[in-house]
């Protein structure tokens, strides 16, 4: 399973999304218009499951925008993290 798969099967096992992992596009925003609908709590949560699946804190709120972008901003995340 590639990392991206890994994120995608965290979101939907952690925040009630309406979409499944597989419609889930690696470079699909998030958040916003054209995006999978996340909002703010989802945000929080996403932040924790991150953290707690694969040990990335994300403290800074600017850096979090950038990274929660969409699967393929949290996967490199979590790789330059390694």
């Amino acid at each position: 399973m590639t990392l991206q798969q890994r994120i995608k099967e965290v979101m939907t096992s952690n925040l009630m999304l309406e979409v499944t992992a597989d419609e889930i596009g690696d470079d699909s925003p998030l958040f916003g218009p054209g995006g999978i609908g996340l909002d703010s709590v989802d945000a929080l949560q996403l932040v924790v499951a991150i953290e707690k699946n694969f040990g990335l804190k994300i403290s800074d709120q600017s850096k979090a925008k950038e990274i929660l972008q969409s699967v393929n901003t949290i996967a490199a995340a979590i790789e330059a993290n390694g």
